[in-house]
């Protein structure tokens, strides 16, 4: 009865792969993917999703009080738009609207500002109204009533922080509540502004106090600024360089409840163009005031430049490894081991350590010694000191130097050189008296 068959290693001593060249590229392929969905997600981040429904006024809020409606008004008039996450994009030379919150930082948006001044035009959209989402606890038939990002809007507040912008963004705002008991609802303010006029949307109307160096765009029935542009004073560099700075006091103009009207959409987009130089102007709608923030995606930088050519190397250095591995000139062949068995290979190694060690001075007198030995046993001397080998070698070989000077030679040698001719001159009388 025969036993169970055994693989037989191959001539080089390995045995054969259990795995294909197939199922090795698989792997890797797969591993490589899993890698770069990797990098993708944890580059990309959160870039939103259900935070932006955060009832908060901003351009990617399809609430009331949000800007998305005017996103996409600008996106039909023909206006290239952008709506980033990126704080790079703060210093574009396009026409950037920020709609900062009611608890904005003025010094960090007065720094923008400051910095936006020779950069490109701004376009501010104040807050107005305490807005909440629908809240989970209502019953429901109430949340069935809400879409996702629907808000229900509160009180209008004043914005305090525009008091502690540097000039000449200071100024104050105020806003003209309906009496008691009357609501909201019918008979709300009314506006006008590049020759278009219209009611807003709710009696409560937030407006700016006037002041010399700013300019109304658009006013309500009694002539109050409800959106202007800052001029600063009259003969400064501000007035005669700095890009225009428009800012909408009274957000109902241009949010999404405001623009379900045409005069108001027509007003919208008059502020915008007025703000950013004409019907060519490319918009961009920063959410990183409204804490949307975020990096780019490691992939898509790693394919611009100047990154563009690194991965292009990177690439085609990948492709070559690959490929050098899988088209392999015969099979590997098995290495030998580092440290061998046997005389022969310890002294190779002794000698080897010694080498790197750079300590050849050390052999001299030892190898000197061990050609005394040697040359004594030939010479059938009991004693093998260099004054016995010296009388026996002068019979033996009556012409060769003494031992005793090519021993002192090899023990006196300093540097490798000289202690290689030193001892190959005793190895040297070593051969003549073996013949």
């Amino acid at each position: 009865m025969s036993g169970p068959a055994i693989a037989a290693p191959d001539m080089t001593g390995r045995a054969s792969s259990p795995f294909g060249k197939a199922t090795v590229f698989a792997v890797l392929a797969v591993g490589f993917l899993a890698f770069l969905a990797l990098l993708w997600f944890i580059s990309a981040g959160d870039t939103g999703g259900d935070r932006e429904n955060d009832g908060a006024a901003h351009a990617a809020s399809v609430g009331l009080n949000g800007y998305a409606g005017l996103v996409r008004l600008i996106e039909g008039a023909g206006h290239e738009v952008e709506v980033s996450r990126s704080p790079s994009d703060l210093e574009t030379p396009d026409l950037l609207v920020i709609a900062p919150s009611p608890y904005a930082d003025p010094e960090e948006i007065g720094a923008l500002l400051e910095a936006r001044q020779y950069q490109g035009p701004t376009l501010v959209l104040l807050p107005k109204w305490q807005a909440r989402t629908v809240p989970d606890r209502a019953p429901a038939e109430i949340r069935e009533l809400f879409r996702e990002g629907w808000v229900r809007l509160g009180l209008a507040t004043e914005t305090t922080w525009t008091n502690d912008l540097p000039a000449p963004y200071t100024f104050d705002t105020a806003l003209d509540r309906p009496e008691e008991g009357e609501g909201e609802s019918g008979g709300a303010a009314s506006f006008e502004g590049f020759g278009i006029a219209g009611d807003l949307p709710a009696k409560t109307t937030k407006f700016v106090l006037a002041k010399d160096t700013l300019e109304p765009l658009v006013s309500d029935g009694d002539g109050r600024m409800l959106a202007f542009n800052v001029l600063g004073e009259e003969g400064s560099d501000f007035y005669e360089n700095a890009h225009w700075t428009v800012v909408v006091a009274e957000p109902d103009l241009v949010n999404n409840w405001g623009l379900a009207d045409p005069a108001r959409a027509a007003v919208a987009l008059q502020l915008v163009r007025e703000a950013g130089y004409g019907e060519d102007t490319r918009v961009v709608f920063d959410l990183t005031l409204n804490g949307f923030g975020g990096t780019q995606n490691l992939l898509t930088l790693a394919f611009r430049p100047p990154f563009l050519a690194a991965t292009l190397c990177l690439i085609a250095a990948l492709i070559v490894v690959g490929w050098r591995a899988f088209m392999r000139f015969g099979a590997a062949a098995a290495s030998a081991p580092e440290i061998g068995f046997g005389k022969e290979r310890l002294v190779r190694n002794g000698a080897g350590l010694i080498l790197r060690a750079k300590r050849m001075r050390l052999l001299a007198a030892p190898y000197a010694a061990l050609a005394q030995r040697r040359i004594a046993r030939l010479l059938a001397l009991k004693r093998p000191d260099d004054a016995a080998i010296d009388a026996a070698l002068a019979r033996r070989l009556p012409d060769e130097a003494p031992f005793s000077t090519r021993a002192e030679a090899l023990r006196s040698a300093e540097a490798p050189d000289d202690i290689l001719r030193a001892a190959k001159a005793l190895d040297e009388l070593l051969r003549k008296l073996k013949t």
